[in-house]
């Protein structure tokens, strides 16, 4: 964080000082909620969980090098005391983002988000020091605690932003407001909560609703609902996709041997081939986005080209492919999954296991309320249509669905199995897995299947496996 003093960040996030020797004092490390992160210089924010209370490290983390706690009440060592600690951390961030002088950029989306931001700081870090969220923390709490690591030498910040109801992305755009917005596409993620695609598309439109006229919205060509949003905003239109009226668009798409997408990248400013790292076809759609992000921030086609082509996965989980020494793949994709990239994960893993035999072993996907039981039955049925060699649904109702859609799909019944739990999955395939074969791991994050491809990979006992 650029550093502040801690008079300055009590009177930003209207706190009172307690226990505070010297308010002179600065704050020169990062603000973190987790007592193991805390390093010197740091800046402690006290939350209450459901079942830890951050005030109960106070003392600790001083030990350890914070120089004070945000707090919601006095803890006996040098303390901000605010009525709300998360919104005197969204003040804070808000403050400090104002003062920095770099373009945010932020995007959301139903599915991707994380892949696409990943791709979008590889390729801006090329071009000036950038900050982007870690992982999958794009919430009230995530968003700021990110937006607070970056320094003076900050020029771009890259934030993702998740919604789970109307409002709630307008409320992240209030506390880091962007310059850059990016809508990647409107799914069936949370459609449960939502209530449906149009309100999804509503909620994730107050991103380019935030924008200032000298900004720009850069929209999914090819999703007609994120397309519309166009109608939303007041700042310059960018359209990215594989349609011919894409400003920014992929031509000859096709896929390596191995699964990775290749093609011409299409930019205003120039074409240049791309040969990705990552696996799938759905990536292509994610690049195509970073390309105009990056287009618009004055990088070549070449330029981009390059760094696509040299992009990796900065985030675990995340169609992770690692070769067993027997020649097993193992593709773990387990951080979480909805209807849209569950489909891109299993044409995935068909185009990777040409040749060779493909397991998907697949657990719910969260949050789909009455599109449940449709949703898991079209991915079981569109694992058949794909030649998935044997789909192991792994779980209670849902994966049911999962495995009674792959059975009614076709004369399939022998290739398809439901199993209670991560255990059983891992121990069917020990019994059964061949060299060369190539094993998808997917589900919710709920579910917690990375454990399956971890033991895998491990060779840990049954004992470890259902520990975790």
């Amino acid at each position: 964080m650029i550093a502040l003093s801690l008079a300055e960040i009590a009177e930003v996030v209207g706190g009172q000082t307690h226990d505070i020797p010297d308010p002179s004092v600065q704050v020169t490390g990062p603000v973190v909620r987790d007592s193991r992160e805390v390093e010197t210089g740091t800046l402690f924010a006290a939350f209450v969980g459901e079942r830890v209370d951050g005030h109960d490290f106070a003392r600790q983390v001083v030990e350890a090098g914070a120089v004070a706690v945000l707090a919601s009440r006095p803890v006996g060592v040098p303390a901000i005391v605010v009525a709300d600690v998360q919104k005197a951390l969204g003040a804070l961030a808000r403050h400090v983002v104002r003062r920095l002088g770099a373009t945010l950029v932020a995007l959301t989306g139903s599915a991707g988000k994380t892949s696409t931001k990943d791709l979008i700081a590889q390729v801006l870090q090329r071009k000036a020091p950038t900050v982007w969220t870690p992982g999958s923390l794009n919430n009230e709490i995530g968003l700021p605690l990110t937006a607070l690591t970056a320094t003076e030498e900050t020029r771009f910040l890259v934030l993702e932003m998740g919604a789970r109801g109307i409002g709630h992305i307008r409320y992240l755009t209030d506390l880091t407001p962007p310059k850059v917005g990016l809508v990647l596409n409107v799914g069936t993620a949370h459609i449960g909560e939502f209530g449906g695609r149009e309100q999804i598309a509503q909620a994730k439109g107050e991103l380019v609703e935030a924008l200032p006229e000298d900004g720009a919205a850069i929209l999914n060509a090819d999703d007609p609902l994120v397309r519309a949003m166009a109608s939303r905003t007041k700042a310059k239109v960018i359209l990215f996709g594989e349609s011919g009226e894409a400003d920014v668009r992929a031509e000859n798409v096709r896929l390596t041997d191995s699964g990775q997408p290749s093609f011409m990248l299409h930019t205003p400013s120039g074409c240049s081939d791309v040969t990705m790292r990552l696996y799938g076809e759905h990536h292509v759609s994610n690049a195509l986005a970073a390309a105009a992000v990056a287009h618009e921030l004055g990088m070549s086609a070449e330029e981009i080209a390059t760094a696509l082509s040299e992009a990796g996965s900065l985030s675990r989980w995340r169609m992770e492919v690692t070769e067993r020494p027997d020649g097993v793949t193992i593709v773990n994709d387990a951080y979480n999954a909805n209807p849209e990239s569950m489909r891109a994960a299993l044409r995935a893993l068909a185009a990777m296991g040409k040749g060779r035999r493909t397991w998907a072993v697949l657990g719910k996907m969260a949050e789909l309320g009455d599109e449940a039981l449709a949703e898991h039955d079209a991915v079981g049925r569109l694992a058949v249509r794909l030649n998935v060699s044997k789909l192991v649904a792994v779980g209670g109702r849902e994966a049911s669905w999962l495995q009674l859609g792959a059975y009614n799909e076709g004369s399939w019944g022998e290739e398809s199995v439901h199993v209670s739990d991560a255990q059983a999955a891992v121990d069917l395939l020990r019994s059964e897995l061949r060299p060369g074969d190539v094993v998808l791991v997917k589900a919710s994050r709920s579910v917690g299947l990375e454990s399956v491809a971890e033991a895998l990979l491990a060779g840990g006992t049954e004992g470890e496996v259902a520990a975790r």
